[in-house]
Formats: structure tokens, sequence, C-alpha cells
């Protein structure tokens, strides 16, 4: 009934927008990441960007418009476009330790241009970029939405920000070096509330802190507080009243605990949990993004890429207590999104992670839809992404395989569509 009412209102808007560009796509079936279930023979029709029905199982779709453009993928698997909640477009995982001293400021965002692609190309249509230098996520959002380039759609945090001294700050280097604004440590709650005042005043959609140390950093502990509980909450009540969500660096467990009670909406990394954090969590309805593929990729290659031994060291300590906390979170039922740390392992492969998330405890259905309905829900965009949905923009992308049989075939799609328009098709490569 609900089918076939969404279709009779794309009828009614069809003679309105006839003249639009419209893309009708059939498949062999759907993944409902919103029910949670199995869709057979979908057609699904996109106009002038979004989703305007979606009916299946034989259904007659709505009247289309003669001059619609046809894409039939009999036998693949249509899933929405996937959505990584942790990624540095303007990082590169082959430049390591203090190797980044040898580039010009303005390196790093061009070499950005390259990882969007790469990004969209597999099947990531909306990322949320946590963190960046110079704003050089907004510059790439910028551009990608202007028609320069294509990548994702990108939720920008710009300047990552945390205490002097700690993880979001430039450390290592000696008194004599200065580095200027906005690169800097930020110190008490009237300091942390103008970070976030200044990040949207120059285009950020989300706020990133470091409320603990990290792995990459210098001379700081990645299960150590560095941001106070008060600070913290200064910056997520600022940023909520300026309709922002605020993702935590939180490794440490103390430090977990009082982004939770401060506030965040995302607790990033989340290594050292223990039951009360993961209950917390799930109470104060926070949502974990677990990066538990990329330590394979930090100890396999990291000391090739100039890594230094300080920071595989803390990998090494960081890495497996990571996964126990992800799979205790996942049974005692947290709440989970899909965040890669791309930059970190190479763009284009984010895709890797859902095998690690199915090896650690989640079902394939609850992996993707970490990667869909979830994310959408924890970026405050139900409205726009995350499913294959009447009113959302029309990113899908599929598969040959059945990725609830095998989540590896997210590893390497095989068409990706992004607001109804085809911008990766390697079938029959």
């Amino acid at each position: 009934m609900i089918t076939r009412l969404i279709a009779f209102m794309a009828v009614l808007i069809f003679p309105v927008a006839a003249s639009a560009a419209t893309l009708v796509v059939t498949a062999g079936r759907m993944i409902d990441v919103l029910a949670g279930r199995v869709v057979e023979a979908p057609v699904v029709v996109i106009i002038d960007e979004r989703i305007v029905s979606v009916t299946s199982g034989g259904d007659a779709p709505p009247a289309v418009p003669a001059d619609a453009e046809r894409l039939d993928l009999p036998g693949m698997t249509l899933l929405p476009g996937l959505i990584d909640m942790h990624v540095h477009l303007d990082s590169d995982a082959t430049i390591g330790g203090w190797r980044w001293l040898e580039y010009t400021d303005s390196f790093w965002a061009t070499i950005g241009v390259e990882n969007a692609r790469r990004t969209l190309d597999a099947g990531f249509t909306t990322v949320r970029n946590v963190g960046s230098s110079n704003y050089n996520d907004v510059a790439l959002r910028q551009g990608i939405d202007g028609g320069f380039y294509p990548g994702p759609r990108v939720v920008a945090a710009a300047n990552a920000f945390g205490a002097t001294g700690g993880h979001c700050d430039v450390t290592g280097l000696p008194p004599s070096v200065s580095v200027g604004e906005p690169n800097q440590g930020v110190d008490g709650p009237l300091a942390s509330r103008v970070a976030v005042r200044q990040n949207r005043r120059y285009g950020a959609g989300v706020i990133k802190i470091c409320a603990t140390g990290g792995v990459f950093s210098h001379n700081t502990d990645p299960g150590a507080q560095q941001m106070t509980e008060e600070e913290m909450r200064a910056v997520a009540d600022e940023a909520h009243m300026l309709g922002m969500h605020v993702a935590a660096h939180a490794h440490g467990t103390e430090g977990i605990k009082a982004a939770i009670r401060a506030g965040v909406d995302t607790i990033e990394h989340a290594s050292f949990l223990d039951d009360e954090a993961i209950r917390m969590a799930i109470a104060h309805g926070a949502w974990l993004s677990m990066d538990i593929y990329n330590t394979e990729y930090t100890l396999s290659e990291g000391a090739a890429n100039g890594v230094l031994e300080e920071n595989l060291e803390k990998e090494r300590q960081v890495g497996t207590r990571q996964r126990e906390s992800f799979c205790r979170s996942v049974e005692l039922g947290a709440r989970h999104v899909f965040g890669s740390d791309a930059g970190i392992y190479p763009h284009g492969t984010n895709g890797r992670q859902f095998a690690r998330m199915v090896r650690f405890g989640m079902t394939p259905m609850q992996a993707i839809q970490a990667a869909t309905a979830n994310a959408a829900e924890a970026l405050g965009r139900t409205g726009d992404v995350g499913a294959i949905a009447a009113g959302r923009y029309g990113d899908l992308i599929a598969v040959a395989g059945d990725p609830l049989a095998d989540i590896s075939e997210l590893e390497s799609v095989d068409l990706v569509i992004k607001g109804g328009e085809v911008v990766g098709d390697h079938r029959g490569e």
C-alpha cells in the first residue's frame, strides 16, 4: 500500500518535472537499510538528483517521461551510497613522520582533489572530514559542489582543536618554530567556544575536538584525557546552539566518559572502552566511530612511509584493545557508525573495514547500516542521504554479488551513482 501511494504521488509531480533529467534504475535486488531487509526486483526513479519513487517485486513503476534514461542492472545488488564518518581528504598515508615538512602548505589541498575522486569511486558518496589544515576540507567541498572536480558530499570540520600541547595541536617542534592560527591548541571554556564559532564562520558543518592523546601526535599518551569536561561541554553547548554536531577524538576511558557527559555526539576511535563507558554511550545516545582496520596498514606499511617508531609503538598498544572494545560494544548494543580514518591508510580503500566489522562482531547488515542509515542519522541528514528512499538524493551503488553473504563485495563496487548521475562504472573490469 505504501509503495503504491509513493508511486501515485510521484505520478502527480511528474508533469511539473517532465523536462527534468530522469534516471530509472532496475536491479536484481536492493538492500533496504531502514527495514533491514532485501527487496527483490527494485525500480528506482530519480528526477533532478532526488529519488521520487521506489517500487519492487513486479509492482508497476509510475509513468516516466519518454526521454527518461534507463539503467538496467540484472542480477546486481543496489545499496545506498556509502557514508564514511571519519576521513582526512587532505592527508596521504605514504607521507608519514616528519616527511610532511618537505611540502608547502598548499600542497595538501591539491592532493585532496585526487583523494576525493578515489573516495567517490569506491562508493562513498558522502564523507565527514574530521579535521584538516587551513580549511582545506571546506575548499574541497566548495570545489566538488561547484562541479570543478568529482568527489563525495563533504561535511567539513575545518580545523580540529584541543588543548595546547595535545593531539590536535602541532606537537614535537622546537620552541623556535612557531605555528600560527588556526593550528594551535585552545585552553578554557571561552577559548573553546570561540574555536567553534571561528570554524563555523569559515564553513565548518561539524566540530571536531581532541579529548585525549593520540597515536600519530608526539609526546601524547592516547589513553590520557587532555580537554576538561568543562571545555568539552562548552564546545557541545555552543555547537548545538548553532545546529552543529560534535565529534570527539577519544581513545582513553576517562576522556570518553567525560566527552559523553559533556554532550558530544560521536566518539571517534573509542579504543579503551569499559562496560560503564559503553552503557553511558547507549544512555546518552552517543555514536561510536571505530577505525578497526587501519592498524593493519599502519603496522605493515607505516615504517616505510616514514612513521616514527614512537607512533608505531602506540599503534601496537591501541590496535588490539580497540578491537576488543568494538566486540564488547556491539555485544552490549551500542550504536555504531562507519569511520575508517582514511588518510591514515590510502583513500579509496575505505571499504576494507567492512570485513573487520563483521569479523569482530557485527552482522553484514549491521555493518552496512553503520555506513548508511546510522551515519545519516548521526549526521542529522536523514532527509538527504543514507537510504534508497523517496525524497533523498539519488546516491546509489551496485555490486555484482550479495554483500549480505560476502561483505567483501563492498571493497570494490561495480557502479556508483551520485545525485542521479553515473560517476563510476567498473562493470566488466
